[in-house]
């Protein structure tokens, strides 16, 4: 069973820091992408990052480039948001999930945690 836990979320102020761990459980590293959603009130759920198990390549929304890294631990089954310079527009609702993009595909999702920024 795939399952996937969030952690670090709180409240902090603008201009501060978060760092996000998803664990991760159930599924190999093969044909994987792991990473984050966010959703704040009123607003239509974006992607944030990912990275790919396969090769550790990254993706990163235009919106929080230079500003967040993602990393993962192979060991640990654990994969990083490192959130820098936090604006209040990163006000949401973070989910951890995980894209099978082989056959068929499939994906999950963590419970979310919430990250509050103030002005």
């Amino acid at each position: 069973e795939v399952q996937l836990v969030e952690s670090g979320g709180g409240l902090v102020q603008a201009g501060g820091s978060l760092r996000l761990s998803c664990a991760t459980s159930g599924f190999t590293f093969d044909r994987y992408l792991i990473g984050w959603f966010r959703q704040a009130p009123g607003k239509e759920r974006e992607g944030v990052s990912s990275i790919n198990n396969d090769d550790g390549s990254t993706y990163y929304a235009d919106s929080v480039k230079g500003r967040f890294t993602i990393s993962r631990d192979n060991v640990k089954n654990t994969v990083f948001l490192q959130m820098d310079s936090l604006r209040p527009e990163d006000t949401a609702v973070y989910y951890c999930y995980a894209e099978y993009y082989g056959l068929p595909p499939n994906e999950y999702w963590g419970q979310g945690t919430q990250v509050t920024v103030s002005s």
